[in-house]
């Protein structure tokens, strides 16, 4: 895979794939007489990725570029949704770089023929939603290629930086590339070098801790991670289809009917190897989802029917920190609990703090485990890498073959 450091750059028109994919909190309505345009009232709460970003975008300008940078943000489904516009993000880039950044009102249109024409060597230029644009994520070759046409044209070299887009085939991660010179930014080279580490030669032992709300989210990474990791703990809302696999009453806590016997042979299975499966031995149980409700610490067996659980327990994360304590490879993705109330974020933290009490070589797996590190107020540089793409990283684990990876590989 060739890196920035193998392409020339210099004065030239550089289309960067960058993962911006930040979460938007609305503030309040457009100010008067923006009606119909981006709202430019969207407040970033969590602007990990935009700082993840920078390395490549820096080292791009430093030697010369015309850094063109594209990204998506949401789920718009090829519509123009102006809550879902990356024009906040333009402006916390500008902040962050300490320079000016142009904002292209639309993808391949004008407004983006434009604001790349008028980038002098060094200048920064961000589009507007890819996904905007439906041939973005088209399952139509064609239509996605005529896309990918539009958008190559912009540009005379390609950067694919996007790491938590690597595992989608879209145009911009997958087509535009075959129609650039093309090489991996930084990102992508740390982030699969970390996840080698997880893979080939791991030191051992090997730990894995997975949370997050569905079992089925995470059910190629366990089938491969089964003849691969020592320990996997599980928590979360995933938890409670194990629970109830081993005949446990769980309420009305999140349940996955239609995966209790893959979940029951991945026990069976587990077993069978060697490989230690750790759950919860206690569990927050709450009377309804929300902080103010009541809750109550109850064991893992023996949930109320009338009440849902939203947190692993403080035995559990005393146990969860045990389990981690002689680790020397750590992965963990998805939080314990509903980190985002304060009530049920004490199992994240518990995992989060054994993770950095191991001394392991500690990777935290992207999406709201990243999000829950920094919202808890833990410091980054505590753990080894903060991946920057949860989907991506969970898809490399489970050995397949990752399309935006690829494209940069040929």
């Amino acid at each position: 895979m060739r890196t920035i450091d193998d392409l020339d750059v210099a004065g030239r028109r550089v289309l960067l794939r960058a993962d911006l994919n930040v979460p938007l909190q609305d503030s309040g309505p457009p100010p008067e007489g923006v009606e119909g345009r981006p709202s430019t009232t969207m407040r970033i709460t969590d602007d990990g990725r935009i700082r993840a970003s920078l390395p490549t975008i820096e080292a791009l300008r430093a030697r010369g570029a015309k850094v063109i940078v594209c990204a998506h943000l949401g789920r718009p489904k090829g519509e123009v949704k102006p809550e879902l516009s990356l024009a906040p993000v333009a402006a916390r880039l500008g902040e962050l770089l300490g320079t000016e950044v142009a904002f292209a009102t639309d993808v391949v249109g004008d407004s983006a023929r434009a604001a790349v024409g008028g980038l002098a060597d060094g200048g920064v230029a961000l589009l507007e939603n890819l996904r905007f644009e439906p041939g973005e994520t088209s399952k139509d070759d064609a239509e996605r290629g005529a896309f990918a046409d539009r958008l190559a044209a912009l540009a005379e070299v390609y950067v694919g930086d996007g790491f938590g887009a690597v595992h989608r085939r879209h145009a911009s991660v997958y087509d535009v590339p075959e129609r650039l010179p093309h090489a991996a930014g930084g990102l992508i080279v740390a982030e699969v070098e970390v996840l080698r580490k997880l893979t080939e030669d791991v030191e051992r032992p090997y730990v894995v801790a997975l949370g997050g709300s569905k079992v089925s989210d995470k059910l190629g990474v366990i089938d491969n991670l089964l003849g691969k990791a020592d320990r996997i703990l599980i928590g979360g809302g995933m938890v409670f289809t194990f629970l109830k696999a081993q005949g446990h009453e769980v309420g009305g806590s999140l349940l996955e009917e239609d995966q209790l016997g893959t979940v029951r042979e991945y026990l069976r299975r587990a077993e069978e190897t060697g490989v230690e499966f750790v759950l919860p031995v206690d569990i927050v149980a709450a009377t309804a989802f929300a902080a103010d409700a009541d809750h109550d610490v109850v064991p893992a067996d023996a949930i109320p029917a009338d009440r849902l659980g939203l947190d692993i327990g403080p035995e559990s994360g005393k146990l969860f920190a045990a389990r981690l304590a002689d680790a020397r490879t750590v992965f963990w993705n998805g939080p314990m609990g509903v980190f985002e109330m304060e009530p049920y974020s004490h199992g994240t933290r518990a995992v989060a703090q054994g993770l950095i009490d191991s001394g392991a070589f500690t990777v935290v797996g992207g999406g709201d485990s990243a999000a829950a590190v920094r919202l808890l107020g833990f410091d980054e540089a505590a753990f080894s890498h903060i991946s920057t793409g949860g989907g991506a990283s969970l898809e490399y684990l489970e050995g397949k073959t990752l399309p935006g990876l690829q494209a940069l590989e040929d």
